[in-house]
């Protein structure tokens, strides 16, 4: 069963926000852990030291530029390194890159398709011929509500979460044959350090947000980090191709 000892999680923007807490949560369920990130060693560091006090078996690190060509590869050959195997992938890098529409430069639309959806792509990609050897694994992508409504600004990132999302279900089309559950998971507002700097000189503009969800407040990365352990153990096993939205109610209205 997924989550007890001896079940190992790859997560990618691990160093901090939705990821830390998506670390800290599956290193109380028991899991071993292999954290990613880019240049943030010492948040890292941090990291795993947290994941050890909430009870994980092991953990290790790297630091990967997944917007690079190869590096998605490079950090699951390095985690199956490590360890042997991968029971869950979750892929939660991800940037931001607000403009208003007619002013992205194609430095901009690589950059930001390159983290949020190429990496996610390739990563996945190389994962599967571990997982499909050891008889299944789960791949948990992390989307966001970007990807199902439209914002000002948000064109580009909302394209690329809106992608992840069709992405997820053409890998759990295929790849249910092999036991390998695919999700995606789309958080709203949530209170991560991003935020809560955008919002922190501008308190109006946070509550007119806040305004907007039927219940009325910034979801938290824990509030995340619980529908993320649910996918990565045993208790979603039927759970196939779908993409969990967790926005307070932002979407329904």
């Amino acid at each position: 069963m997924m989550g007890e000892s001896g079940s190992v999680a790859v997560i990618t923007g691990a160093s901090r926000g939705i990821g830390q807490a998506c670390a800290v949560a599956l290193a109380g369920r028991g899991f071993s852990l292999f954290l990613t990130a880019e240049g943030t060693a010492a948040e890292l560091e941090q990291v795993s030291a947290d994941c050890y006090a909430a009870g994980a078996d092991a953990v290790d690190w790297g630091s990967f530029d997944l917007a690079v060509s190869g590096e998605a590869e490079r950090m699951v050959a390095a985690a199956l390194a490590r360890y042997g195997r991968i029971d869950v992938l979750i892929n939660n890098a991800g940037i931001r890159c607000r403009k208003p529409f007619g002013g992205f430069t194609r430095e901009d639309f690589a950059s930001v398709v390159g983290i949020n959806l190429a990496a996610a792509f390739f990563a996945g990609q190389a994962v599967v011929p571990a997982m499909r050897a050891q008889g299944g694994g789960r791949i948990i992508n992390m989307a966001s509500q970007m990807g199902s409504v439209a914002a000002p600004t948000n064109a580009l990132y909302g394209m690329t979460k809106a992608a992840l999302i069709h992405l997820t279900r053409s890998m759990a089309l295929e790849l249910s044959a092999d036991n390998i559950l695919v999700n995606s998971v789309s958080p709203g507002p949530i209170a991560t350090q991003y935020n809560i700097d955008r919002y922190e000189g501008e308190p109006g503009a946070r509550q007119l947000m806040e305004g907007r969800v039927p219940l009325g407040r910034f979801g938290s990365p824990a509030e995340v980090a619980e529908v993320v352990v649910f996918l990565a153990t045993s208790e979603g096993r039927f759970v196939q191709g779908h993409d969990l939205v967790i926005d307070g109610g932002y979407i329904i209205q």
